[in-house]
């Protein structure tokens, strides 16, 4: 059954008041008596969405992350990329990861908190991830608790149906391209049924639990906990959350109840992993933040092809003084093309560079929905793996480079520039992390822009490159 769009003002004005009392103090004096540092293992490269000065690894043995753990950074992102790969691999892949953190955690006595990132429209290999995880860590009897609240990016959970604002409206999430995908498709925007299609039917929609806005915005942090630990035959639950206020209240409330005994895994989105790990935000970098000492042209690389990139592509293209070059998908898939398809693309994308202008290389926009499931992810794969070869071809230092695409994110900073490890420094627009790449890198310090395919209105993508010129910044809502 079809869910009505909500009006995105009038319904948040309609909820009774927030909690009044500010949960973070309490949030901070618990983890810093705890010792913790936060983990997050991480499916695709963009759970740096809401934080900042955190390290990311690409490549995550044991001494790295046992390194990262005995730093002064308060919380260390594992990238497995996860989401770019078939089931099977992906769960190897992620529990490799739990092993190796573990191994790390044993061996340096560190505190941690883990957390396993989810896309905040709920597209990822759930709940085998999980499965895996809470099976490494042995704690597969804990209350898996999932928050897909994202404030920067518009997705809250009302009612216990998910949505995202698209303009001045709530669109369930069940509703939109992103439960179309290819690989992690799914039709339900409630959540308790979403788990049940997702888990098909091993965990039941009464299996499921939700803790009520009333519960967050009337009862604060102690009702939270008094809820979640109320829920013994409970495996599944989900915070309807409209506002941060909301997260910093549950998240208070989730530590309650761990004080109590609570067992719980966690696994959310870009919101509560930064409030539960007590991980630092900052206002967006200016362009004084992002100022290149080297580096002649700028370089923006986009593989995402849902609407929301299109459209950013589109008008990226009307701008001054950049170059677009499309890649056909088609020869980059077809072996007996590829070789012949990156070269031109790579002639061109260097003469751009070298004359100090921006360039944009983009793939053509087809949908991969026709091929469904691993067939879609092989596809994107090599699409993906085709754009790298490209990069890799630069010939000279770029003064920045945007990757606009998870898995195109992933592959470009690994492959192309062979990055290991790296620093998230903040955030250039709501939701859209930069990092800066360590010194093992093809071009250390470089300013390299992780952003999402689904974030930001259509000309934002214009603004990402405006502001890596150098232009004066524009207000946002932080």
């Amino acid at each position: 059954m079809e869910l009505p769009q909500l009006p995105l003002q009038e319904t948040l004005a309609n909820f009774p008041p927030e909690w009044p009392e500010d949960p973070s103090p309490a949030i901070r004096a618990a983890i810093e008596k705890r010792g913790e540092k936060a983990v997050v293992i991480d499916d695709d490269p963009m759970g740096t969405q809401s934080v900042a000065n955190v390290s990311l690894l690409t490549e995550w043995p044991v001494d790295a992350i046992a390194h990262e753990l005995q730093n002064d950074h308060r919380g260390v992102f594992i990238l497995t990329n996860s989401r770019s790969m078939p089931l099977g691999e992906a769960v190897d892949t992620v529990a490799l990861a739990g092993r190796n953190l573990r191994e790390a955690v044993e061996g340096t006595g560190e505190n941690t908190i883990v957390i396993s990132r989810i896309d905040s429209t709920l597209r990822g290999h759930y709940p085998d991830e999980v499965n895996a995880l809470t099976e490494v860590f042995g704690r597969p009897a804990a209350l898996q608790v999932i928050v897909p609240f994202f404030f920067q990016g518009g997705r809250y959970t009302i009612d216990d149906v998910h949505y995202l604002a698209e303009g001045d409206w709530l669109t369930p999430v069940g509703q939109t391209e992103f439960a179309r995908d290819a690989a992690f498709g799914y039709s339900s925007s409630n959540v308790c049924e979403w788990v049940e299609e997702k888990t098909q039917g091993r965990i039941p929609a009464g299996q499921v639990a939700t803790i009520s806005l009333e519960d967050i915005r009337a009862g604060g942090p102690d009702r939270v906990a008094e809820r979640l630990l109320e829920m013994r035959d409970v495996r599944v639950c989900f915070p309807n959350a409209a506002s941060m206020r909301d997260i910093e209240v549950f998240t208070l409330g989730t530590m309650f109840a761990e004080e109590q005994g609570g067992q719980f895994f966690y696994r959310s989105s870009a919101s509560f992993l930064q409030v539960r790990g007590g991980l630092e935000s900052r206002p967006l970098l200016s362009s004084s933040d992002l100022a290149a000492e080297e580096g002649e042209g700028g370089l923006t690389v986009v593989g995402s092809h849902v609407n929301v990139s299109t459209n950013q592509v589109a008008h990226l293209l009307e701008q001054q003084d950049v170059v677009g070059i499309e890649v056909p998908v088609a020869n980059l898939i077809d072996e007996p093309t590829k070789s012949d398809e990156i070269a031109r693309v790579a002639e061109r994308m260097n003469n751009g560079l070298r004359r100090g202008l921006d360039v944009v290389v983009f793939t053509s926009r087809e949908s991969l929905l026709t091929l469904g499931g691993d067939a879609s992810l092989l596809a994107g794969s090599r699409i993906s793996s085709g754009l790298s070869d490209i990069i890799r071809l630069v010939e000279t230092r770029p003064r920045y480079l945007v990757a606009k695409g998870g898995i195109t994110s992933y592959d470009i900073a690994t492959r192309s520039l062979g990055v290991k490890r790296a620093m998230c420094i903040g955030q250039i627009l709501p939701g859209v992390p930069v990092w800066e790449l360590g010194d093992s890198s093809r071009f250390p310090r470089l300013k390299y822009v992780a952003f999402p395919g689904n974030i930001g209105d259509p000309d934002w993508l214009s603004q990402v490159v405006a502001k890596l010129r150098g232009a004066p910044d524009l207000a946002f809502a932080q």
